[in-house]
């Protein structure tokens, strides 16, 4: 570890993995709930256990988001962080608030939370992953502005480079779109019009510069290749990226009232969502096909090479089967863009979280990279959770296809909830899937704390 400040990225880390447990362990009692209805009704309602499985999903990646910041800033800018006491207050303050929120969830019913927190002064809650109270919404935006604040003046301080640049303008992007949140219109068609500038540009946008940027620095690390190579690839991987994913943003469109040259509009640009991703692709495996030397930490190559690939797959790939208007007329919010929403998120942003996770806790420990019989193991939940996350994908893909079939093309179509009873074995499917992933997931755990004789120590 070549900084000392660079150690304020454990806390954080170590928070990212427990929430994203509890995060799966929601989204199994979800998938039980599907196929079996008063699966722990009423202590957990579904509504309650989807909107703890979807915001512990947002917590947890910028709980990894602001770890690997805190790690790589100081080694990109070469200069210790600009104040590491305000990056561990900062961290005690967004986990306090977070568990809270999610114990509102879970103890207080949602109006009576809604009641209590201010929802009369200002309304933000009620919609669909910005379910978080008032306070919580106005706690993350301090969180972010003082962790900005403590990020830029590190950056500002010391050496500036395309990595950290990008890393800057993703975070200040996600920082400064989280602001529509507090806009909630009471015409439904401006409410999900704005709506969609939180989720989607996130997602579909700044999101992806951060993807970019942590993981070219990782690649930076891990293969030797000349940063000017590495950077080159960057700026064409984040121009696709803005490009395709604001306009792409139409899509979302298509159906609520917007005028309608969204549905050429979004088709269109949405339909070149998956070149970035392509891009980033190609990207990981010429970087590692040209390295110029073996890096010690083999788990967090295939980390970083995964990432590419899964998020090509799940964002590219799946994202383009039901992009187009003429196609999503019909697919729009059935089984397969669930599906989509699975492999996508796993793939670009839980695997690069990962990837950073795999790379800097053996530093922040103190070696280069774990034993070998430890990498062996977290290599295995790598291929367990992959694997389980494709078939996850594939199961909801089928269900939604059938869905499509039975309940909106048939010349007979069912009820919704009659064509639910006939895609239930899908759902089976799915649940023992994420049963998979869970074990993937406790495997990558314990890895980190499995011994060996051949540690490699830090230099």
């Amino acid at each position: 570890m070549q900084y000392q400040s660079q150690a304020v990225a454990k806390p954080y880390f170590i928070a990212a993995i427990a929430l994203f447990t509890g995060q799966i362990l929601f989204g199994l009692i979800m998938g039980m709930q599907y196929v079996v209805g008063d699966f722990l009704f009423p202590e957990i309602p579904f509504n309650v256990a989807r909107m703890v499985h979807t915001n512990l999903l947002i917590v947890w990646l910028l709980f990894g988001f602001m770890g690997a910041a805190y790690y790589m800033v100081p080694e990109e800018s070469e200069t210790e962080l600009f104040s590491p006491k305000l990056a561990i207050v900062l961290f005690w303050i967004f986990l306090v608030a977070g568990a809270a929120t999610v114990l509102g969830y879970l103890f207080v019913p949602y109006a009576t939370l809604a009641q209590m927190t201010g929802n009369d002064l200002l309304a933000t809650m009620g919609r669909e992953f910005l379910e978080q109270p008032l306070p919580t919404k106005l706690g993350i935006v301090v969180v972010a502005l003082a962790f900005l604040f403590n990020i830029t003046m590190t950056v500002l301080k010391g050496r500036k480079t395309a990595i950290s640049t990008v890393l800057l303008i993703g975070l200040w992007g996600l920082a400064i779109f989280f602001l529509f949140s507090f806009y909630n219109p009471h015409n439904l068609v401006k409410d999900k019009y704005y709506w969609w500038w939180v989720v989607h540009l996130w997602v579909e946008g700044v999101w992806e510069l951060i993807l970019g940027a942590l993981l070219a620095f990782v690649l930076i690390k891990v293969t030797g290749v000349d940063r000017e190579v590495i950077e080159k690839w960057l700026y064409v991987i984040i121009t696709l990226t803005l490009v395709t994913g604001i306009i792409g943003t139409g899509h979302h469109y298509y159906w609520i009232g917007a005028p309608e040259y969204w549905q050429w509009w979004g088709s269109i640009f949405s339909a070149l969502e998956p070149i970035p991703f392509f891009a980033m692709t190609v990207f990981a495996f010429n970087m590692v096909n040209r390295r110029r030397r073996e890096h010690p930490n083999k788990a967090a190559v295939l980390w970083a090479l995964g990432t590419g690939v899964m998020a090509f797959l799940g964002a590219g790939v799946w994202g383009f089967l039901h992009t187009l208007a003429p196609v999503n007329y019909y697919t729009h919010g059935s089984q397969i863009t669930a599906a989509h929403g699975h492999m996508a998120f796993y793939g670009a942003y839980v695997m690069v979280v990962l990837t950073l996770i795999s790379y800097a806790m053996p530093i922040i420990r103190g070696r280069a990279a774990n034993s070998n019989k430890a990498q062996v193991l977290e290599m295995w939940s790598f291929w367990l959770m992959t694997i389980a996350m494709v078939f996850i994908t594939l199961f909801l893909t089928a269900a939604g296809i059938l869905q499509v079939w039975l309940q909106r093309v048939a010349e007979v179509p069912m009820s919704f909830m009659a064509t639910q009873d006939q895609v239930a074995l899908f759902y089976w499917m799915r649940e023992w899937a994420g049963v998979m992933f869970l074990v993937g997931l406790i495997v990558y755990i314990v890895s980190f704390f499995v011994n060996g004789d051949d540690k490699a120590i830090a230099r």
